[in-house]
């Protein structure tokens, strides 16, 4: 399923873009154990990524959107994992 739809990257995440038949955008979750092996950095990133999407769900497409960790986003700072957030929603947006 993740073969499909549109991707936006954004240093150490990226945003799969799905089209969905639903009246509201959706966020999925992908931060593998690889990528961040202690628990605390995996649901760090997780919870981030949620806060981020709630703050931008008013200005998103009505598409199901899923942040996919990648190697790095472990030792980023809280600072630097809402902007990477922000970047990615931003693109989004201006689509």
């Amino acid at each position: 399923m993740l073969a499909t739809g549109e991707r936006l990257n954004a240093s150490a995440l990226r945003l799969q873009v799905l089209d969905t038949g639903l009246d509201r955008p959706r966020l999925g979750l992908v931060v593998p154990k690889r990528v961040a092996p202690r628990a605390l950095d995996r649901n760090r990133v997780k919870r981030i990524a949620r806060e981020t999407f709630r703050c931008w769900r008013a200005r998103l497409p009505a598409r199901d959107l899923v942040v996919v960790a990648r190697a790095g986003c472990a030792g980023m700072s809280r600072s630097e994992l809402r902007e990477a957030c922000e970047r990615l929603f931003g693109k989004l947006a201006q689509n």
